[in-house]
């Protein structure tokens, strides 16, 4: 008889995403750059644990002026292999990351940086409480001087 292989389970590191799971309203703002004019807006941010608990995804719908604004698919999870988180980031912009960000913890901070040919983004998921997140988006032509482009702060809703 041949004997199974068992198959994978999720690590501490893919645990510790559950954190940003649920429902989540958030007051932002987006500062002036190429893609978006300055000013406030809110947010919904729906996020799971899915697919065997290897994964975190979100969906984020922003809305200025009563309309929405700008909307994003993020996936989330741990590469065991090079030991550094991934960030799969999809938005209503239309642009396609030729690679996910990468990053980890840094205290109650999840930093993540993606690199392409328009530039670099890194995004700061940090951690206030139980029901509070901020998360900072910041870009840069060369990684080394970062400009703000978005801010938040988020509660759980519900």
């Amino acid at each position: 008889m041949r004997d199974r292989l068992s198959a994978p389970t999720p690590t501490e590191e893919h645990r510790r995403l559950a954190v940003f799971a649920g429902e989540w309203r958030g007051e932002e703002t987006v500062h002036a750059s190429r893609w978006a004019e300055g000013g406030k807006a809110t947010a919904h941010v729906s996020a799971r644990i899915d697919l065997n608990g290897f994964y975190l995804i979100q969906d984020t719908r922003q809305t200025r002026d009563g309309k929405e604004s700008f909307a994003t698919h993020a996936v989330f999870t741990y590469d065991r292999e090079d030991r550094l988180y991934k960030l799969f980031w999809h938005d209503s912009l239309g642009y396609f990351a030729q690679s996910p960000a990468s990053g980890n913890w840094s205290g109650n901070a999840l930093v993540l940086v993606r690199g392409s040919l328009r530039g670099n983004a890194r995004h700061i998921y940090e951690v206030v409480d139980d029901a509070t997140y901020t998360l900072k988006i910041q870009f840069s032509p060369d990684a080394e001087g970062w400009s703000d482009v978005m801010d938040g702060v988020y509660r759980r809703s519900g």
